[in-house]
């Protein structure tokens, strides 16, 4: 680039990795990122989301802004808003014309990144993933597996993997996804709806290298409930078509129950059955009530137009910016940097609010 040009240099390849409390295991995660990017041969930007991480996540994380500022950026938020919500704030800062999500864990290996990037050159703008020999427990594969078969029949999205968050993203989807204002959403399926040419490859799966899963059984629950009413109005439709028969059936139950008052007359049998039939009705009804919560509540929380998530602070190096000073003693906070990095403090990003901050 002709030194009097100042447009920015923008990365081929853009690598989005939020962070929760994985002090743990930052240091293993940065010393296998960098060798695998570098080793690809293209220009490329490493984009940490540490959200609200309660550990010493967000000072690991500056101090490799400072060894490598040409290549690293770090926006830290200012709360814990969720790994989706993190990932958004990375796709509105991100430049790159291949976009790369991955967990900071090491369950899905950096070194898979280059396999990704070769699938999109070939043409496809979505890479999904298969995780092979997954290295997690029993119970989490079968529930996993039960919820995308739920999740197809019901979305009609296609992703035979949808934990993994090892994907790789076109410029155009990442574009589309940041003119979305969605307050809840799961990314991977959003992303898929916009696809025009998708394919899934199969990566590696390793264990965690340290620390445990942030999700939690309930998280994975309201995860799914995100991923299937955020995506389709199925579950309403199957609802209507359960009140009809039972409509049908109450009807039919009570011509019956007069028949038999006309022939036989007074009776007390099948009270019992009554009341089976009663208590199941009453549990459609308050299952029927969560679902249609469920739906107005998203509702609820859309049309307030809150901002999805705050952006206490971006560390980056900008073009002409001075070399960052030498590195801080171990225990100071991101909060105290100075110098080439750029910073934007307290700043509000809103649903409808574009890339360029």
């Amino acid at each position: 680039m002709n030194q009097t040009d100042p447009r920015p240099v923008v990365p081929e390849l853009s690598v989005i990795i939020p962070v929760y409390n994985e002090e743990a295991g930052l240091g293993a995660l940065f010393s296998r990122l960098y060798p695998a990017l570098d080793a690809l041969g293209t220009s490329y930007e490493v984009i940490f989301i540490n959200d609200g991480s309660r550990d010493r996540s967000a000072a690991l994380l500056a101090e490799q802004f400072r060894a490598r500022p040409d290549t690293t950026r770090v926006i830290l938020l200012n709360g814990n808003y969720g790994q989706h919500m993190a990932i958004l704030a990375g796709f509105e800062q991100s430049r790159g014309e291949i976009v790369v999500t991955l967990d900071a864990d090491l369950q899905n290996p950096p070194e898979e990144i280059g396999k990704l990037c070769s699938k999109m050159r070939e043409g496809f703008d979505y890479v999904g993933t298969i995780r092979m020999q997954r290295q997690d427990s029993l119970w989490r594969r079968k529930a996993s597996l039960a919820m995308n078969r739920l999740r197809e029949r019901i979305t009609r999205i296609k992703m035979t993997d949808q934990g993994c968050m090892l994907r790789a993203y076109s410029r155009h989807i990442i574009d589309t996804i940041n003119r979305c204002g969605e307050i809840n959403t799961f990314i991977p399926a959003l992303a898929y709806t916009f696809a025009q040419n998708p394919v899934e490859i199969e990566v590696a799966h390793e264990e965690r290298f340290a620390g445990e899963s942030k999700y939690s059984f309930y998280s994975l629950i309201r995860l799914n409930f995100d991923l299937v009413t955020g995506f389709s109005v199925v579950p309403l439709q199957w609802l209507s078509f359960i009140g009809v028969i039972l409509s049908m059936g109450s009807a039919g139950l009570f011509v019956l129950l007069l028949i038999r008052r006309f022939i036989i007359g007074a009776e007390v049998q099948g009270v019992f059955t009554l009341f089976a039939i009663t208590f199941f009705m009453l549990g459609v009804i308050i299952f029927a009530l969560g679902l249609l919560g469920e739906y107005i509540g998203r509702i609820y929380q859309q049309v307030r137009a809150r901002p999805r998530y705050l952006v206490q602070t971006i560390l980056e190096q900008r073009e002409g910016d001075p070399m960052p000073p030498p590195r801080q003693p171990a225990g100071q906070g991101a909060q105290g940097m100075h110098g080439g990095q750029s910073t934007h403090s307290a700043q509000a990003i809103s649903a409808d609010q574009g890339p360029s901050k």
